[in-house]
């Protein structure tokens, strides 16, 4: 087959550092390219990926209408150049609206909220050659009540990469590795690290200034330093495998519906168990008390890192290589694209 993906015109793909969807899209690339099928990017024009087409957006920061028209249009000059079996975007449906009503295989792919008026009107006009898929069961039910054809294919990892650690020292640190964010919980994780006497590692990127700026120079801040609370900043790919492979548990108490949260499944290919909320996606990806723990206050999470040592860390790796890995998941969009082609159902 020909596949042309994209991805949102923000982040290269391969990310640097922050960027867990333009990780899997690097992903999708590898295995796709490793088993034969060509494959072109739409992305941002730092992306270093190989493939066998590429086109950057003109417009990375589009903010007027006019930039997402000319970005709109980029994608239906590349597709006619290119001329693919399959479009499976990334990026924005606004993006794939000038291909709706061609007959061309598409998917869109949804890492976030979804539905609403926009959604109803592509899935009618892009009829059968269209496809929706969300990277939970979360999103795609989400999305369902809109119109369209919706299937629940969740983000991966690459299980060669992420090494499995069977065990760690007695006294390894809790790891926070996110965006350092209110949602994201990072003032909860350092509270239950306070309250349990465990060291915590915080990695990830922040803010400078507006209210998330407030909230790390407020909230966060402060607290280094003090009580085995250590920030070590943002993290590429080799030192955020050693940071999780080296922790006692991820810790990432979400204070939102996350639609996924591929540092989850990152964790788990490692053997490290999560604690974290029981919201969005969460329960899909974790079973609580097998592969870590779904707390909703910090008194239960407070036992939840009392008992992580009872967490068997070959089943979160387990987890990983039946569930999200990119051997189980990969084919799942091959077999979606097939179908698509085929004019067929899919199972």
């Amino acid at each position: 087959m020909k596949i042309l993906l994209t991805a949102d015109p923000f982040l290269p793909v391969p990310p640097t550092l922050y960027g867990g969807i333009e990780r899997v899209v690097a992903a999708l690339i590898s295995q796709f390219r490793s088993s034969g099928h060509t494959v072109g990017l739409i992305a941002l024009a730092s992306s270093s990926i190989p493939v066998d087409f590429f086109r950057p957006w003109p417009h990375p920061r589009p903010r007027r209408a006019l930039a997402h028209f000319q970005n709109a249009s980029l994608m239906r000059h590349a597709c006619d150049e290119f001329a693919p079996t399959v479009i499976h975007s990334f990026s924005r449906l606004l993006y794939l609206a000038p291909l709706l009503h061609r007959r061309i295989s598409k998917v869109m792919s949804y890492q976030r909220a979804t539905g609403g008026r926009q959604t109803r009107i592509a899935a009618w006009l892009g009829g059968t050659s269209l496809a929706f898929t969300g990277c939970s069961e979360f999103i795609a039910e989400m999305g369902r009540s809109h119109g369209g054809k919706w299937y629940a294919i969740p983000n991966f990892v690459d299980t060669d990469v992420y090494r499995f650690s069977p065990t760690v020292a007695s006294d390894a640190p809790l790891v926070f590795l996110s965006r350092i964010e209110p949602i994201k919980g990072t003032h909860v994780a350092i509270k239950i690290a306070k309250m349990t006497g465990r060291r915590l590692i915080i990695a990830g990127n922040h803010a400078e200034s507006g209210a998330e700026g407030v909230y790390w120079e407020t909230r966060i801040k402060p607290e280094l330093g003090k009580h085995g609370i250590e920030y070590v900043g943002p993290v590429d790919d080799h030192a955020k495998i050693e940071l999780l492979g080296s922790a006692a548990a991820l810790i990432v108490p979400v204070q939102w519906d996350e639609p996924f949260g591929i540092v989850f499944a990152e964790a788990l290919a490692c053997g490290t168990p999560v604690i974290s909320c029981p919201r969005g996606a969460l329960p899909e990806i974790i079973h609580n008390g097998k592969h870590g723990f779904l707390v909703n206050n910090t008194e239960q999470a407070s036992r939840a890192v009392a008992n992580i040592s009872k967490i068997d860390r070959r089943e979160c790796r387990l987890r990983v290589e039946q569930s999200f890995s990119a051997a189980t998941v990969v084919p799942r969009y091959e077999a979606l694209y097939r179908a698509l082609f085929r004019g067929e159902a899919v199972s």
